[in-house]
Order: structure tokens, then C-alpha cells, then sequence
């Protein structure tokens, strides 16, 4: 169980400090930034992908996939579009307000949104170790790779409502740290309950990967170079998560 603890916290921590990653950006060009961040995303697809479907329903469907487990998936799936219809609405209301305040009234729901996210994150990571190291690591890589545009779009979010770089770089490693928080919850919860958590992850994973990155890839598909580019991309996050069952 401490090797458990250890792991988890030591893997959410590492998640929590790629909120930092917006300094570096700030060297970039956005025409640069864009360039690459396009296969970043094909791979995070892959990776959350071949989470689902070669670590998380594996693990959970040892007696078959029944109509219990195929509810929580569909539930998690369910929940995460909810999440996000919410918090595009609060994004809405306060953005159609027209006051002077109005774009940091945006950034700081932002920040409240990415600290829901990030808790999740640390809940969903530690339930993954109680179940098996190698699901742990397996998670751990696919979420880790998914906040990487995600904290970058963030970053410039709080940018834009007006924070200084520092600011915004302090408070986005602030709303990381709540991956522990979920971690210590998820801990906390133990294994009688890390299954449940993990099939409603995979539904999570699923829907951000099918409703969030893969739209997102298509965006940028009129050059057949870059979309054959973002095809090798996706197969090799897939590719990574497959050669992760050796581990353990």
C-alpha cells in the first residue's frame, strides 16, 4: 500500500507541474506553437485511447463486460459533457455581461474549471494505481499528455483576463496542486471503490478524446502532409500505451 501512496502522489505531482509549462511557451511564435501543438494533441488522443481500451476496460471487465460496467462508462462519458456544458455556460453568462471586469470574470471561472478538471486528474490517477501499477502509469502518461494544450490554452487564458505572467503562472501551478487534493480523496476512498472510479474515467476519456481532441485535429486537415503527421502521431500515443502492458 505505501508503494501505492508513493506512486500515485510522485505521478500527480509530475501531472501538476506540467501546469508550468506556459513559460516556455512565451519564447514561441504561435505560428510555431500551433505547428507542433497540432501533433501533441494527435498524441494525446492515441493515449487516451489506448488507455480505454488496453488498460482501464481490461482491468474493470475481468468477469465480462456487463451492462453494470457498460452504465458507468456511459455515466463517466455522461458526466464529463454535463461538466463541460457548465462550464461553457458560466464562460457564456459572464463573458455576455458586458461589464468593464467582464474578460477576468471569464479568466477566474477558467481557473475554477481547470481546478475541477485537475481534481479529477489526481482522483482518477490514484484510483488507477489501487487497481494495478501498470493502469497507474498507463493513466498517469495519458492525462499527463492531455494537459499539456490543455495548460497552455489555460496559461493564455489568464493572460488575456489581464493577470501579469507571474501571476498567471502562480496561479495555474495553484490549480494543478488540487491533483493532489483528488490523489489524497482517491487514496482515501480505496480500492472497494477504485474500479467504479476507473470505468467512469474511461467514459471521461473517451468523451475528451472523441468530443475535444479529435474535433480539434480536424480543424487543421487540409494539408494531407500534416494529416498524415497527426495519423502517425495518434498511433504511436496508442502505440506507447500498448508497450506500458509490459510494465509490472
Amino acid at each position: 500500500m505505501v508503494s501505492v501512496f508513493v506512486w500515485a502522489l510522485a505521478s500527480v505531482l509530475i501531472v501538476s507541474l506540467i501546469s508550468l509549462i506556459g513559460v516556455f511557451t512565451l519564447s514561441l511564435q504561435e505560428k510555431r506553437l500551433r505547428k507542433w501543438l497540432v501533433y501533441v494533441i494527435s498524441f494525446s488522443a492515441g493515449a487516451l485511447l489506448g488507455d480505454v481500451f488496453l488498460h482501464l476496460l481490461p482491468e474493470v471487465a475481468v468477469s465480462g463486460l456487463t451492462v453494470g460496467l457498460s452504465g458507468l462508462v456511459l455515466l463517466g462519458l455522461a458526466g464529463f459533457f454535463v461538466l463541460e456544458k457548465v462550464l461553457q455556460w458560466e464562460h457564456c453568462h459572464h463573458h455576455v455581461a458586458g461589464e468593464k471586469d467582464h474578460v477576468h470574470a471569464f479568466a477566474k471561472m477558467n481557473l475554477v474549471g481547470d481546478g475541477v478538471h485537475n481534481f479529477l486528474d489526481g482522483l482518477v490517477i490514484a484510483a488507477a494505481y489501487l487497481v494495478s501499477l501498470p493502469v497507474g502509469l498507463a493513466t498517469t502518461v495519458a492525462v499527463g499528455l492531455h494537459e499539456i494544450p490543455q495548460e497552455i490554452g489555460d496559461f493564455g487564458v489568464l493572460l488575456h483576463g489581464g493577470f501579469s505572467r507571474g501571476k498567471a503562472l502562480a496561479l495555474n501551478f495553484a490549480s494543478g496542486l488540487l491533483a493532489l487534493v483528488g490523489a489524497f480523496v482517491g487514496l482515501w476512498l480505496g480500492s472497494g471503490v477504485s474500479s467504479v472510479i476507473v470505468a467512469l474515467a474511461a467514459g471521461g476519456f473517451l468523451y475528451i478524446a472523441g468530443s475535444d481532441l479529435l474535433p480539434e485535429l480536424h480543424r487543421h486537415s487540409r494539408d494531407w502532409g500534416k494529416n498524415l503527421g497527426q495519423i502517425v502521431a495518434l498511433g504511436l500515443g496508442v502505440l506507447v500505451m500498448y508497450l506500458l502492458l509490459a510494465v509490472g
